[in-house]
């Protein structure tokens, strides 16, 4: 389905790279849509396709994930699988 899924910030690279984490998976995501924004560990963003898209708060982000595991069928995992398999180098 590839949705946009919130994910914590872990470990920050450099002004263009941080290691994120979702459901105990953890990858390098791009964050130079973000550039500017004030990113340090503990934030969360909104990753889709391997790339933060914004920043979110912390009640939105497990709101957001407690919606898309409703979806029903494997549509977490599903996502969980693509965003596990899609790191940015």
């Amino acid at each position: 389905m590839c949705l946009g899924v919130p994910a914590q910030v872990v470990d920050i690279h450099d002004s263009a790279r941080a290691t994120v984490s979702i459901d105990g998976v953890s990858r390098m995501i791009s964050t130079e849509l973000l550039i500017g924004d004030d990113i340090e560990v503990g934030s969360w963003v909104l990753v889709h396709v391997g790339f933060a898209l914004s920043t979110i708060n912390e009640q939105e982000a497990l709101t957001t994930l407690e919606q898309i595991k409703r979806l029903g069928g494997n549509t977490f995992e599903e996502e969980v699988e693509s965003f596990s398999s899609s790191e940015i180098n």
